[in-house]
């Protein structure tokens, strides 16, 4: 098969703005959690989240652009644009007939869909729904917003998930390239979800944390005192090229994307497979489908959600998978930092991953206090470590008893 490589990477984050204001809060241990500010939460359990501070659409695109844009598409083209000029493919320099786009986004444009049923309830139907609420809400708006502002005529599609849509978006694009469709593919993940009525519904779940009086310390994944995650959002974007197609053209090569895997649990609508048996297969295919062993992978970056019931399974699922092995990974959840970032949580995740390979650190796992005695792997709790990243995988569970995988090795020609 065609090797594929990453040449290009961009973010929009609770903890950054770009790749590198990103990494560097990741190694500060900066936590992006903070009270909620896009909506009144006086009525919702949770009142904290990890919201993206201070983003002006304007420095990346026009006001007219803009308003045809949910905040989930906004992310995702303002990512993009970062990651396209990262690879040094922002000028016409590309067969644009031979780039395509695929993003993970779990639910879309929620923020449109609420404020125009209740401008709906309010109005009625022709006064209170704005002309673009259709265009703007629906997921695929993510990937054509983007391909329409790098024409890009290759495949084009969003990929829903739930939280394992970003890292399952990635892994689609990597076999779109193996197999010769594309040559260059922008991927990854984007959300923007912190609305009442998506706060309150994962409230009714009993999904979200409530510790309200503490944000910095409520995301605990691991953790003994863990009660729930905190919502997320923002995008992470990959430029993903075949490996002989960026030699020629003299890229910069980040990292070699080797592997991917899927599975599902067909168990549960919202739990993963209480043993882990799902996700440990789909981390087993990801390090097979890269040519590795088990042995070989030196980092993982968990799912980690911080939830009661994601964090043991999690931890089955890695010893399942690894065996011996697992007791010797580095593993940890940045979410302590930026948060769940639902669809955008894989693309994120996988440029911590990269950066994890290109910087020889592994970041930690932060309000590891009291690890869970079902939690007794190498979590690398509250500080990072110095070391030599070889192969990281990126492991994202989603309601529905979706598992995704991908793995990430050091690009040695």
């Amino acid at each position: 098969m065609k090797r594929v490589v990453v040449t290009g990477m961009g973010t929009i984050s609770p903890i950054g703005h770009n790749v590198e204001e990103f990494w560097k809060n990741i190694k500060a241990g900066e936590i992006g959690i903070d009270t909620i500010t896009q909506f009144d939460a006086t009525n919702t359990a949770t009142k904290i989240a990890a919201e993206v501070k201070d983003f002006k659409a304007s420095d990346y695109f026009s006001g007219k652009a803009a308003r045809k844009m949910a905040r989930f598409t906004q992310f995702a083209v303002a990512a993009s644009v970062e990651a396209m000029n990262d690879a040094g493919l922002a000028e016409d320099n590309f067969d644009h007939q031979r780039a395509g786009c695929i993003l993970g986004c779990g639910i879309g444009g929620l923020d449109v869909t609420e404020d125009n049923v209740k401008g709906m309830v309010d109005r009625g139907p022709i006064a209170g729904i704005a002309p673009m609420t259709i265009p703007k809400l629906i997921s695929n708006e993510g990937p054509a917003n983007v391909s329409i502002t790098h024409k890009l005529h290759g495949p084009c599609f969003a990929l829903a998930t739930a939280c394992a849509s970003g890292t399952d978006a990635i892994g689609y694009a990597l076999n779109t390239i193996r197999t010769g469709m594309a040559d260059i593919m922008v991927t990854g993940g984007t959300e923007a979800t912190i609305t009442e009525f998506a706060v309150g519904s994962f409230n009714k779940l009993l999904a979200l944390s409530t510790r309200n009086d503490d944000p910095k310390a409520a995301c605990r994944p691991f953790d003994k005192d863990r009660d729930g995650f905190i919502m997320g959002e923002g995008a992470g974007i990959l430029i993903l090229e075949e490996l002989e197609h960026a030699k020629k053209r003299g890229a910069t090569i980040y990292a070699e994307l080797a592997g991917y895997g899927m599975t599902c649990d067909a168990d549960h609508l919202t739990a993963p497979d209480p043993e882990g048996k799902g996700g440990a297969e789909s981390m087993r295919i990801a390090v097979k489908d890269a040519g590795l062993e088990m042995e070989d992978i030196d980092y993982i970056n968990a799912h980690g959600t911080s939830t009661p019931v994601n964090d043991p399974c999690e931890t089955l699922a890695i010893k399942a998978a690894f065996g011996d092995h697992a007791k010797k990974i580095k593993i940890s959840s940045t979410k302590a930092m930026h948060g769940h970032m639902l669809g955008a949580t894989g693309g994120v995740e996988a440029i911590v991953c990269i950066k994890a390979i290109n910087d020889s650190y592994v970041p930690p796992t932060l309000n590891l206090e009291e690890p869970d005695e079902k939690c007794d792997l190498d979590y690398v709790p509250n500080k990072g470590i110095e070391m030599e990243v070889n192969a990281a995988l990126s492991d994202n569970l989603g309601f529905g008893g979706h598992n995704g995988s991908i793995v990430f090795k050091k690009y040695k020609g």
